[in-house]
């Protein structure tokens, strides 16, 4: 069910029914060549809407605005301050909490978000606003992404690519090898990174001169297909597992030594 699509008597019987809610977010920052500026939140979207469809639980309108200031060197990159995002994301959930929702998911789809949800999570849990959860599509999967790519990256990379190529026709495929040569190929053994254990970069274009990661031309939309039917499944995994928790455990725990 998606929220923006329904009437209101309709998403009554939901809220009497269910308690739950899928919330997307994304960016809108440059992925390098061959990338739309969407990429995140399409991303974002096509995951909490199939899940959504799959399970019949709630999602929400997209949040394509993100923590993204360490792509701003970039032309058309958008973004927030952490605390804009924070702020929006906890009254965005509280809206939906007032209508009876007591647990969400976050269908993250930007690294750049993940500390300002997990703390947005942290600060609804303890005050027993809500039970929220943080999930990054990729990391749900890190044995398949590590399958299919050899020269995976964090930003732009064949991963995203792929996605791309299979829920989209934005991909610039005449543009894959000048996304691998332009940017950094192997940014995990990349030189220049660190120093003492401390990381001594800030922003995307410090590490990669079009700011993306990885070897794109690895992508395939077959290769996109299985990445999203495999993140799919653990969303709706992760929903169905939230949904059926018991409310006593969804609120903080006593402190020690008191008395329930």
């Amino acid at each position: 069910m998606y929220l923006a699509d329904e009437a209101w008597p309709d998403l009554q019987r939901y809220f009497r029914q269910e308690s739950l809610a899928l919330i997307p977010l994304g960016s809108t920052e440059q992925h390098g060549p061959h990338l739309p500026e969407s990429t995140d939140h399409v991303i974002a979207e096509s995951l909490a809407r199939e899940a959504a469809a799959r399970t019949g639980y709630l999602c929400t309108p997209t949040v394509n605005v993100g923590v993204s200031r360490h792509h701003r060197q970039f032309p058309g990159t958008m973004w927030v301050s952490p605390d804009a995002f924070r702020t929006y994301v906890r009254e965005l959930t509280e809206n939906l909490t007032y209508h009876g929702i007591d647990r969400v998911v976050y269908v993250n789809a930007h690294g750049g978000n993940v500390d300002a949800l997990r703390e947005v999570a942290k600060d609804l849990h303890a005050d027993g606003t809500c039970y929220a959860l943080e999930w990054m599509w990729d990391e749900s999967i890190p044995g398949l992404v590590d399958e299919l790519f050899e020269h995976n990256g964090p930003h732009g990379g064949p991963k995203e690519t792929a996605m791309l190529q299979h829920l989209t026709d934005r991909v610039h495929e005449d543009r894959l090898a000048e996304a691998r040569d332009g940017g950094t190929r192997d940014i995990w053994n990349a030189s220049g990174t660190s120093q003492n254990g401390a990381a001594t970069y800030f922003d995307a274009r410090d590490n990669s001169e079009n700011g993306v990661f990885g070897d794109q031309t690895d992508a395939t939309a077959e290769k996109g297909e299985q990445l999203f039917e495999a993140a799919t499944e653990q969303l709706v995994e992760l929903s169905e597992w939230l949904a059926a928790r018991e409310e006593t455990a969804l609120t903080p725990a006593d402190r020690v030594g008191s008395a329930r």
